[in-house]
């Protein structure tokens, strides 16, 4: 077992966002991952065009909530739902502390494969969707599509793969480098990616691009690019 940073420890194989993660969680992936906050900025611009009075908007994956929270203030004049879901009890009890005086968000403590969406407007998937098995994530991608309305959108950010070998090895350095610079060494650095092995499972641009095809989406765009952090917007 080692240190990844900010209080968190791991051992190979084994990354878990369960136990205390939540409790430093916000710091360490604000730090891990680049723009992270940029990201829920744009996500919630992006959300004005597909929210009203009556809407419902899902977050998979919401972590400590701090997404959710943001959309459902940005849009507390609406008659808007907004549901948070997450497998992590520690995560669901983060969340529903941070959102507790909003009574338009809820959250749900549930496996992504297993649970029943309704009908929504707008489904977020930020850094969630590359931690699905791949043997299960197109199953996902599935229901989302056929959860959302007409004319409703997917919002989704992952950290992707780069299309070769050369590109990988650059984008790796690179990620490795901004890890440096936010303060993280070279032994947590090592720790954190020994411990995500076969639970951190990123595609390429294009093989994300395929799934959201498959399933079913036509309409589809980048919105964000860094190194090898990706976010994609697609349309129903």
């Amino acid at each position: 077992m080692g240190l990844v940073g900010d209080e968190i420890t791991a051992t190979n194989a084994s990354w878990s966002f369960g136990g205390a993660v939540a409790k430093t969680f916000d710091a360490h992936v604000s730090k891990s991952v680049p723009f992270y906050g940029v990201g829920h900025d744009l996500t919630a611009k992006i959300a004005d065009y597909f929210l009203y009075d009556g809407a419902l908007a899902y977050e998979l994956g919401c972590s400590t909530g701090e997404l959710t929270r943001q959309l459902a203030l940005r849009n507390a004049g609406k008659q808007a739902r907004f549901i948070g879901i997450d497998c992590e009890a520690g995560m669901i009890e983060a969340a529903c502390a941070k959102c507790a005086e909003l009574n338009q968000v809820s959250f749900v403590h549930a496996d992504l494969r297993d649970v029943e969406l309704e009908k929504a407007d707008l489904i977020l998937a930020y850094y969630t969707m590359q931690f699905i098995r791949p043997a299960y994530r197109q199953a996902v991608f599935d229901r989302i599509y056929q959860a959302l309305n007409w004319g409703g959108a997917f919002v989704m950010f992952e950290k992707v793969r780069a299309p070769d070998a050369r590109f990988q090895d650059m984008a790796s350095a690179l990620y490795n480098d901004y890890k440096l610079e936010q303060g993280y060494n070279e032994a947590e650095i090592v720790h954190k990616t020994r411990s995500l092995k076969g639970v951190l499972g990123p595609f390429s641009s294009q093989g994300n691009l395929d799934m959201l095809g498959r399933a079913g989406f036509a309409d589809v765009t980048s919105v964000f690019k860094y190194v090898c952090f990706e976010g994609f917007l697609a349309i129903k």
